[in-house]
């Protein structure tokens, strides 16, 4: 009988690169696919398997799943500021807290091997003023203001369940901090307290793809770690299959790319070749989040090795924007 990989939240924006991932790298003769979503079918073409409508919010939904022979459970579900058009705290419980709470029950029962979540990295906001690479190991240090604010705490809450589950039951748990995961989608906005915004580097691309002028803001000099929506797949792929009980993992390359480098990156990608996009300074505005991210453990303990480099990265995402696998049946 060939072992389970459930993927809940496998419509969303990681979801739907995990399945494209597993269908591509799984032993189909081994392991088979169970997505779930809240959608009533899954609103990609390039997936066809078992696909399960599931409410983790609704304990009750669990009895649709299987109940043996499950190699993992994967858990992108969660609600994010970026899609809220109205903060709402009571959401952030009910679906972070109370539903990571209903999955764990699920795995608890159902003696499934290990679960991997994916927390934000706003639990070491408190570090980025320091400038150092933010280590995995390091003790939260969130902020309490701002649109994350709940969102982050509710976030670790789950993580902080899943480590009971895991200390009173023997799950193995596999938690990846996420910083922004760069990926392809058709979607251009989102929200920042409570404010529509374009999502900035979509936007720049589309801009650069006309050759229009980009502006670089703030200190040219500082950057950010830029992880490709493909390298977590392969991170998470092989926490699926290591002889370990779980783990704590930074999502990176360990390498920063400055914000003179990003535009200059953009430029040399996504611009027609008679029609060079110009840069236009603006140091007076705000500056970037400058930071790296330590992966030293994930690349011993999983055996990870970053696939995409900045610019590599770009080309990827210039292919799937042209293939449009990941636009959804009804647009």
């Amino acid at each position: 009988m060939k072992e389970k990989i459930i993927v809940i939240g496998s419509a969303g924006n990681l979801g739907m690169y995990m399945i494209d991932y597993l269908l591509n790298n799984l032993d189909t003769s081994k392991y088979e696919i169970i997505a779930t979503g809240t959608k009533k079918e899954y609103p990609f073409d390039f997936y066809n398997g078992e696909y399960i409508q599931l409410d983790i919010t609704n304990k009750e939904d669990f009895n649709k799943l299987p109940k043996e022979n499950i190699k993992a459970v994967i858990d992108f579900a969660g609600v994010l500021p970026a899609y809220l058009a109205k903060d709402d705290p009571q959401k952030y419980v009910d679906v972070n807290v109370s539903g990571t709470l209903n999955i764990l029950e699920y795995c608890k029962e159902a003696k499934v091997d290990r679960i991997v979540y994916t927390q934000t990295w706003a639990d070491l906001n408190g570090y980025l003023k320091d400038k150092k690479p933010l280590k995995p190991e390091w003790s939260r240090k969130p902020i309490f203001t701002g649109d994350h604010a709940v969102y982050n705490v509710t976030k670790c809450c789950a993580v902080d369940l899943i480590e009971c589950y895991h200390q009173i039951y023997g799950l193995k748990n596999f938690i990846f901090r996420l910083p922004n995961i760069y990926l392809y989608s058709p979607e251009m906005y989102y929200y920042v307290d409570g404010e529509k915004k374009y999502i900035s580097y979509r936007y720049m691309y589309e801009r650069a793809t006309k050759g229009e002028d980009l502006e670089l803001w703030g200190n040219p000099d500082l950057g950010k770690d830029i992880i490709y929506v493909k390298d977590l797949c392969q991170m998470i792929f092989k926490s699926l299959f290591v002889d370990r009980d779980g783990g704590i993992y930074n999502a990176g390359t360990g390498i920063k790319t400055t914000m003179r480098e990003q535009i200059e990156g953009i430029i040399k990608v996504f611009c027609p070749k008679d029609k060079t996009s110009k840069i236009i300074e603006c140091p007076e505005k705000r500056d970037c989040d400058d930071f790296v991210m330590d992966i030293t453990n994930i690349k011993e303990e999983l055996g990870y090795e970053p696939e995409y480099d900045y610019i590599k990265y770009l080309g990827d995402y210039k292919k799937e924007r042209e293939l449009q696998r990941f636009n959804k049946k009804n647009q």
